[in-house]
């Protein structure tokens, strides 16, 4: 049996059983695995039914695809509190509707994948907190709601590098330009 011993700030560790803990975090990577890829799912779903208008969110008729706007109906018609008329400003305009569509795209499969969390957990985070913002206050509570629940929850993914169980986060990991800049882990 292999003895290790880590010291963290003035705390020591020692572990004599070979791979303890990792039988106990084992069901936790894969919660947070199911967890990326559910939201990852969430992300990709509202970029396919806007492409395409599969009638869950986007009606066919206003698909991107059949000229409608991804962002005009809600930004003109759904934005309430104190960011209405930036809001309604960039309502249909189409550099809105591209970066808008490229977020939950590229959000979506990064979370698939497992690759680039930190990256998808910023745009996600920026995206999320964005359209909390836009709905002040909440409808069911004076402060939070679950865009700001998913803003947490994507940055707990990419701190405990999710993408690393049932995601190619361990592959991507290994890549050069990773290495070379670690914040597109």
């Amino acid at each position: 049996m292999e003895t290790m011993t880590a010291t963290i700030g003035r705390v020591t560790a020692t572990n004599t059983a070979p791979n303890a803990g990792n039988a106990e975090k084992r069901p936790v990577r894969y919660l947070l695995a199911g967890i990326r890829l559910a939201l990852g799912w969430i992300f990709l779903w509202a970029f396919v039914d806007k492409v395409f208008g599969l009638g869950m969110a986007t009606e066919s008729k206003g698909a991107w695809i059949n000229g409608g706007s991804p962002t005009k109906g809600f930004l003109t018609f759904g934005v309430t509190g104190p960011f209405t008329d930036v809001y309604t400003g960039i309502a249909g305009a189409a550099w809105a509707d591209w970066l808008f569509m490229a977020g939950l795209a590229g959000i979506g499969a990064a979370l698939l994948l497992g690759v680039a969390m930190r990256v998808a957990a910023v745009a996600g985070g920026l995206l999320l907190v964005l359209m909390w913002t836009a709905v002040l206050p909440p409808e069911n509570n004076p402060f939070v709601d679950d865009h700001l629940i998913y803003a947490a929850v994507l940055a707990v993914l990419a701190l405990v590098n999710a993408g690393d169980t049932w995601g190619l986060g361990r592959v991507w990991a290994r890549l050069p330009i990773v290495h070379r800049l670690p914040w597109l882990r």
